[in-house]
């Protein structure tokens, strides 16, 4: 048999989805799941560590929901940003509300940023404040797992630059999907949220990724529309505020409900799940970026190459998240 036919469906998929030199690059280039000759990607089973920075804006939290009902292979949260260990008791608390106490909590990297944290005094005073050794955490989830894992950030990437300078033969073992990034940001200014909370983290940590496969970024360029926010007249909210919600449900609007008083909330993180899901609504190309001494990207022929999201279909998406909340 030759090399081809002994490759592994996953590698074959990977081999077809992304381009190469004889594809036109020009173009967007969907990344979804493999076509069915090839059956589901070893990957989409891997363990899941999520990276989350809620607590502020409640599409983290919106996510987090998403990922206890859809991914029995979530194995960990940690918190980035954190605000004295009150993110990861209130990840705790949510998880806990949302069936999956199995999963683990780490509080992460504090960079010491005191704003946009709205649930103060959510969280019950008798969730326990959580561990805080992320590297030994991760470790433990790799003992005894021979393949890779799916690591979805959703903050800044202070927790995997700590895991890349103490464990790198790990980060090595990791598919990475991180929202963040962008292009085209809205103040020309300034670098993407969660490249801006830790610049430095986000430089140093780039360079690494692509060493080991194009790293999947969704860009804020993408994420940043208003046809996936949801308001008060959205009808997931309405669900969530109606008399017989669900425990996770009445936290979710209240979440809502604090941080509307003054922002949109607009998917970014959950659409960054359902891109690590595979799910197919989201398309990407590769691309060569670069992060200047503040952590903003430009397109460099002599950067780092990525999955770079430039389009995704917001009506599915949101149909999709409607049924995974349902």
């Amino acid at each position: 048999m030759g090399e081809d036919s002994e490759r592994d469906p996953e590698d074959e998929w990977m081999a077809l989805a992304w381009m190469d030199a004889t594809s036109d690059e020009s173009g967007p280039l969907l990344v979804g799941g493999p076509p069915p000759p090839f059956g589901v990607p070893a990957i989409a089973r891997a363990p899941m560590i999520i990276d989350t920075d809620a607590g502020g804006d409640p599409d983290d939290s919106v996510a987090l929901v998403v990922a206890a009902r859809l991914v029995p292979e979530l194995a960990l949260v940690v918190t980035s940003d954190e605000f004295d260990g009150e993110r990861a008791r209130f990840v705790r608390w949510l998880l806990d509300l949302a069936g999956r106490s199995d999963v683990r909590v780490v509080a992460g990297s504090d960079v010491g940023n005191r704003r946009g944290f709205v649930v103060g005094g959510m969280c019950p005073a008798g969730v326990p404040r959580q561990e805080t050794d992320v590297v030994a955490a991760v470790s433990e989830i790799f003992a005894g797992l021979d393949g890779r894992l799916r690591w979805v950030g959703m903050g800044p990437l202070s927790n995997l630059a700590t895991v890349q300078r103490e464990r790198p033969e790990l980060v090595a073992r990791m598919v990475v999907t991180q929202m963040g990034g962008a292009i085209n940001y809205r103040d020309p200014l300034r670098a993407e949220h969660n490249f801006r909370a830790d610049p430095d983290a986000a430089i140093e940590i780039l360079p690494t990724l692509g060493r080991w496969g194009p790293p999947t970024f969704v860009l804020s360029d993408v994420t940043f529309n208003p046809a996936i926010e949801i308001t008060a007249e959205s009808p997931l909210y309405k669900r969530w505020a109606a008399p017989d919600a669900r425990p996770w449900e009445r936290v979710l609007r209240e979440h809502f409900d604090r941080w509307m008083a003054k922002y949109p909330c607009i998917q970014h993180d959950a659409l960054t799940l359902a891109a690590a899901l595979l799910w197919p609504g989201v398309r990407f190309v590769r691309e060569r970026v670069a992060l200047d001494s503040i952590a903003r990207m430009t397109p460099s022929a002599d950067g780092v190459e990525i999955a770079m999201s430039v389009s995704a279909d917001y009506s599915a998406f949101m149909a999709w998240l409607d049924k995974a909340l349902s």
